[in-house]
């Protein structure tokens, strides 16, 4: 070799080993919390869970119209969503006004302005099982918490929070009234495990957002530019010929003890960890070229801006109620519209619902091809090249919860960004999209982080021994990179301590 190049690759070793120096900790924490968080997930609170502690809904107490009910708000503009529901044992329409929520009760028209610490306490019990006088009052959250953070619970604060004999606790929402949070030891402990430190989702630090932002994006940018040269210096050291000379004999590898392991954990697993932070870095959309939405909004054209209160005149909530009830129990019943008319969806669970129309009787889902005229219709002048339905996931729709819906339709223009689309029968709505920034997205991103590859997802438990062995490797590699670091540091301190020699006469 050159010396220009021996003293290249000098430097790139010198950079290598104290950038690992600042970052073996942290890419430990990464790769252990990261096996933490295939089975232990952040807390919160999914429809799912929300729709289980739910009463199902009595059409013989709902008294107040949906008119009614947005009169007694006198609220300026059209609500986005509406929705009815039972809240402390009362019917309930709840609407949003991009962001804000109004609630007017259906049984007697008295609107709920703000809920009350009592109202507060027999939700939480209701949703625990606990008896009200078994709770620890907690106070009223105004400042996030490490659990109301999430974007999810974060948008419905203020909080009253309760605790409960088992270690429960239950944050119920000032504005909505309903369970938005809710953590047990378990869940708590496997976060702070898992999701915590992986995303560095410290409350101190995840209140400031853009801060936090910014930390993670450099960190991990940082991170992965230390892997880069890691794989580069340990190239360019690995010999084939094993030209490196020990006492036992010949080696590839210019080093004995933790060295050597580095470099053979790096040569193994560096591409591995150099793309997982580099896949992590994307994921804080660095660029505005990954980041918005990149096709049309066809939710928004199918569905509409904002619902007309009026036209859910038709029908009222009682009989839309009590005809999806021959076939489920309602829990909700959600105002929608599609292709501009009213209709009304009964839940039961994510899974169990069904459309009840302004004309005619309830039904499983809308008919294929009124979806099909309808997206037909709405993406002028871009025209629908292809159709068809998905009964699996496939490689642009993934879910390793098994919680997306099928069967879906799918659809694809041939605008410039070649936009896709699938959307559930059972509610008129989009559940995934893709145009092409999107799509190098899914796999720069949830490709490299997650290997999402369908191959692999469909067949666990061999994704998750695979996923654990990669992130094993990546954990030993790190303390590997610790034990070298330790000997670094201390060596440097040591000279630093020691100081240049001096004589004396």
């Amino acid at each position: 070799m050159s010396p220009a190049g021996i003293a290249v690759r000098n430097w790139i070793m010198r950079i290598h080993r104290w950038m690992g120096v600042a970052f073996c900790v942290l890419f430990l924490a990464w790769f252990v919390s990261g096996i933490v968080l295939i089975y232990c997930r952040f807390p919160h609170v999914e429809a799912e869970d929300r729709l289980a502690h739910e009463d199902a809904l009595d059409p013989g107490r709902i008294h107040i119209s949906p008119v009614g009910a947005f009169a007694a708000l006198r609220e300026p503009t059209a609500p986005t969503q509406i929705r009815l529901h039972v809240l402390d044992g009362r019917p309930v329409y709840r609407f949003e006004f991009g962001g804000r929520s109004r609630l007017v009760f259906a049984d007697d028209g008295e609107r709920l302005d703000a809920v009350t610490r009592q109202m507060a306490l027999r939700v939480a019990a209701a949703w625990a099982g606990f008896p009200a006088a078994a709770s620890s009052f907690q106070g009223l959250v105004t400042q996030d918490d490490q659990w109301t953070l999430y974007f999810t619970v974060h948008p419905y604060g203020p909080f009253w929070k309760y605790s409960w004999p088992n270690g429960e606790e239950t944050y119920v929402s000032q504005t909505t009234g309903e369970v938005v949070q809710d953590t047990t030891r378990n869940s708590r402990f496997g976060a702070y495990c898992g999701a915590i430190p992986h995303w560095l989702y410290f409350a101190a630090l995840r209140r400031h957002a853009e801060l936090w932002s910014q930390v993670v994006m450099w960190l991990s940018g940082a991170g992965a530019a230390t892997s880069l040269l890691g794989i580069v210096a340990g190239i360019w050291l690995y010999s084939p010929s094993k030209r490196y000379r020990f006492k036992g004999g010949s080696s590839r590898i210019p080093y004995a003890g933790p060295k050597r392991w580095h470099v053979a954990l790096g040569l193994t697993f560096g591409v591995v960890t150099c793309t997982w932070v580099f896949s992590g870095f994307l994921s804080m959309e660095p660029s505005s070229w990954l980041a918005g939405r990149d096709c049309p909004n066809l939710d928004e054209a199918l569905q509409g801006l904002r619902l007309d209160v009026a036209k859910f005149a038709v029908k009222d909530p009682r009989q839309a109620v009590a005809e999806a009830g021959a076939e489920l129990r309602v829990k909700e019943l959600e105002f929608a519209s599609f292709d501009g008319a009213a209709l009304y969806l009964a839940v039961e669970s994510p899974s169990r619902s069904r459309v009840v129309p302004m004309y005619g009787s309830s039904r499983e889902g809308l008919d294929r091809g009124q979806i099909v005229d309808a997206v037909k219709r709405v993406v002028l002048p871009a025209a629908v090249v292809e159709t068809r339905q998905v009964n699996s996931y496939e490689p642009y729709y993934v879910d390793r919860y098994k919680q997306k819906p099928l069967p879906v339709l799918y659809f694809r223009l041939n605008d410039a960004g070649r936009s896709a689309y699938y959307i559930d029968p059972r509610t008129g709505r989009v559940v995934q999209s893709y145009g092409a920034r999107s799509r190098w997205n899914r796999w720069l991103y949830h490709g490299l982080h997650s290997l999402d590859l369908l191959w692999l997802y469909a067949r666990r438990p061999a994704w998750d021994i695979f996923i654990v062995i990669l992130l094993l490797g990546g954990s030993a590699l790190s303390i590997t990179a610790i034990s070298i670091a330790w000997k670094v540091v201390r060596r440097t301190f040591r000279s630093g301590a020691t100081g240049p020699k001096t004589t004396t006469s």
